[in-house]
C-alpha cells in the first residue's frame, strides 16, 4: 500500500468526518512514527494525549500482549480477574473511592452528567426535570447529542439540533459569572477543563479552580474536572488540577488511560456521589474488558512512580523556554503548562494549518486548531534533544 493510495482509499470510502494531513503511518515507537514509504516523523501530538507514554511502551505492550492470550472480554454480566485491580488502583491514584470504568472520553463525561443530574435528585434535592450543569465557553468535551448541546464551536454544533437542555454556559476563566450559576440552587454540577486543549492550550487564571472548587462546597454542588486531556502527567502533575491543590468530587479520565493501545475511560469519585448509580442504571458492554483493565493498570502504575509526571515538569520548562526563543513577529503567543503548549502566529506566518503542513515537510507532525494555533503535546519519552530539534523545525517555518 503506497502513500497516495491510502489516501485516495480513505478519500473514496470513509467519512470525511477530519481533515487529516497526508501522512500515512505505518509504524511507531516512542516519540516516532514512520510513514509507508519510510520517512519518520517526530509526533508531537501524541494523539492528543492518548500516547503520554509514546508510542507501544514497553510495558504496556507486554501488559497488552499478555492479556491478549488469557482473555479480552467477558462484559459486565460476570466478574473477570483484572477488574478489581484496575478499579482499586485507579482509585487510590486519584485519592477517591470508586471508579466507572467506560471506553471514550466522551463516554465518561455523559457517564459524569448522569451521576451529576441523579446525585442532584436524590441527594441534593432537586426539583424533578430541573437540574442545571454549568459548562464554559470554549469547552470541547467530545461529539455527542448531549455535548455538543453546551459546546460554543458553531462548527461542533451546526446542524445537530434539536440539543439538550439544562445546561448554562460562562466563560472560561471568569470566576465570578461561574459562581453566580454554581449559587442557584437548581445547579447540580459545574464541568469545567482545568485547562482547555483544543481552544488552544488556554490556562485559566491563577485561583480560579481553587475560586470554583470553594464555591461548590458551600453551595453543595459537584465539581466535575474533565482531565481527559489534561491529566495522568501531561502538565508535569498527575492531574492538572493538582497545580491548584484542587481536588474534584470527580475526575473524568480517558486517552492516556489507554496507554495509546484501546479506549479506556472512567469517572472517578468517592461514594456518597458515585453510589447513586445502581444495577441497569448505566453501563457499557466493553466498559472495564479485560484487555482495557490490564492496559489500565498497567498505566497506573507508570503513574504511580512519578517518574513521568516528573518528566513532564523538567521537559515542559524546556519547551517553553524554547519556544519562547522563537521570533517575537512570528509568534503572538505561546500558552500551557507542562509537556503542552499551544503556539499562536501572527497572520503574516499563515493559519495554523499551513504551520502544520510546512512542518510535516521537515518531519515534525503538529495539530492545528482554532484558524492560528498549534498544538504541542509530544510523548513524556521524548527527549530535550529532540525539543530541541522540533522547535528549530517551528523556527525555520515561520522565520
Amino acid at each position: 500500500m503506497t502513500g497516495s493510495n491510502a489516501v485516495a482509499y480513505a478519500e473514496e470510502h470513509a467519512a470525511h468526518n477530519y481533515h487529516p494531513l497526508p501522512v500515512v503511518i505505518a509504524e511507531a515507537e516512542g516519540s516516532w512514527v514512520t510513514d509507508v514509504d519510510g520517512r519518520r516523523y517526530l509526533d508531537l501530538l501524541a494523539g492528543y494525549s492518548a500516547l503520554n507514554f509514546g508510542h507501544r511502551h514497553p510495558a504496556l505492550v507486554a501488559a497488552a500482549t499478555d492479556q491478549l492470550g488469557r482473555l479480552t472480554l467477558t462484559s459486565r454480566a460476570f466478574h473477570h480477574d483484572r477488574f478489581g485491580e484496575f478499579c482499586q488502583k485507579l482509585a487510590r491514584l486519584a485519592g477517591k473511592d470508586a471508579v466507572l470504568p467506560m471506553n471514550t472520553g466522551a463516554e465518561a463525561v455523559e457517564t459524569a452528567i448522569k451521576v451529576a443530574r441523579k446525585w442532584g435528585y436524590r441527594v441534593k434535592g432537586v426539583p424533578d426535570g430541573e437540574a442545571r450543569i454549568v459548562t464554559c465557553g470554549g469547552n470541547f468535551h467530545g461529539r455527542t447529542v448531549s455535548i455538543i448541546s453546551f459546546s460554543t464551536d458553531e462548527e461542533a454544533r451546526a446542524d445537530f439540533g434539536p440539543y439538550t437542555p439544562g445546561f448554562v454556559v460562562v466563560p472560561f476563566g471568569d470566576l465570578e459569572a461561574a459562581v453566580k450559576e454554581i449559587a442557584d440552587p437548581r445547579t447540580v454540577a459545574i464541568l469545567v477543563e482545568p485547562i482547555q486543549g483544543e481552544a488552544g492550550v488556554i490556562v485559566p487564571p491563577a485561583g480560579y479552580l481553587a475560586g470554583i472548587r470553594e464555591a461548590c462546597t458551600r453551595h453543595n454542588v459537584l465539581m466535575l474536572a474533565d482531565e481527559v486531556q489534561s491529566g495522568l502527567g501531561r502538565t508535569g502533575a498527575t492531574f492538572a488540577c493538582d497545580h491548584e491543590d484542587v481536588v474534584p468530587d470527580m475526575y473524568v479520565l480517558g486517552k492516556a488511560l489507554g496507554g495509546g493501545i484501546l479506549p479506556v475511560s472512567a469517572v472517578v469519585a468517592d461514594w456518597p456521589v458515585l453510589g447513586v448509580i445502581k444495577p441497569g442504571e448505566h453501563g457499557s458492554t466493553f466498559g472495564g474488558n479485560a484487555l482495557a483493565c490490564a492496559v489500565g493498570t498497567a498505566v497506573v502504575d507508570l503513574l504511580a512512580t512519578g517518574d513521568f509526571q516528573r518528566r513532564a515538569t523538567e521537559l515542559g520548562a524546556h519547551l517553553h523556554e524554547s519556544l519562547a526563543k522563537l521570533p517575537s513577529e512570528a509568534v503572538v503567543a505561546v500558552r500551557g503548562r507542562g509537556l503542552w503548549a499551544g503556539v499562536e502566529f501572527a497572520e503574516s506566518v499563515g493559519t495554523g494549518r499551513q504551520v502544520c503542513e510546512r512542518l510535516a515537510e521537515r518531519g515534525v507532525l503538529a495539530k492545528d486548531t482554532h484558524g492560528s494555533t498549534i498544538r504541542l503535546a509530544p510523548p513524556i519519552v521524548i527527549t530535550a534533544d529532540e525539543i530541541d530539534w522540533a522547535v528549530e523545525q517551528i523556527r525555520a517555518v515561520v522565520s
